[in-house]
């Protein structure tokens, strides 16, 4: 019975929800959804009504009313309330999973990479004059201590990164 009720208020509903959408300021689907939501609430409680045109037609109008309300009380904020620009929970989630990663990978290094690393990752933003000065070598000899490190780094990551994503 629930099927063929559906089936044969379909078009009905269709018609009243496009004729009530306009005056109510909003989209004939989204009154045609929450109709059919009150009958599927009605058919669980009660059953189907006595009159299921008559009681759509009335639920059409009752919705229609309901999102007039709503539009009316409802006012849009001046500015967005949620700063889109930055990054959201998850975003801060990976980043800090993708810190943790580059961090323990750099911990791994062989030799003075590890301190090499730290400095060009100091957020004090160290000039190779002061990294060189505080890892005791030359600064002549950082620049190929870096490419060298730096590839070592590459290699450790490269697992981690390539199992990450989907490639091809």
């Amino acid at each position: 019975m629930t099927h063929d009720l559906l089936l044969a208020l379909r078009p009905l509903l269709t018609a009243e929800a496009s004729a009530e959408a306009h005056a109510s300021g909003t989209e004939p689907a989204d009154l045609e959804q929450a109709v059919w939501l009150r009958l599927l609430e009605l058919l669980d409680v009660q059953g189907p009504p006595v009159d299921p045109e008559r009681w759509l037609r009335s639920a059409v109008r009752s919705e229609a009313r309901r999102s007039r309300r709503t539009t009316r009380l409802e006012r849009p904020y001046a500015v967005e309330p949620a700063d889109e620009a930055g990054p959201g929970p998850e975003g801060l989630a990976l980043r800090a999973a993708r810190h943790h990663a580059l961090r323990a990978a750099v911990r791994r290094l062989p030799g003075r990479c590890p301190r090499l690393v730290e400095a060009l990752l100091s957020p004090r933003d160290l000039t190779y004059r002061e990294i060189a000065g505080e890892l005791g070598i030359s600064q002549g000899s950082l620049g190929p201590e870096r490419s060298r490190c730096l590839g070592c780094l590459r290699r450790l990551l490269a697992p981690e990164v390539a199992a990450h994503g989907a490639r091809g």
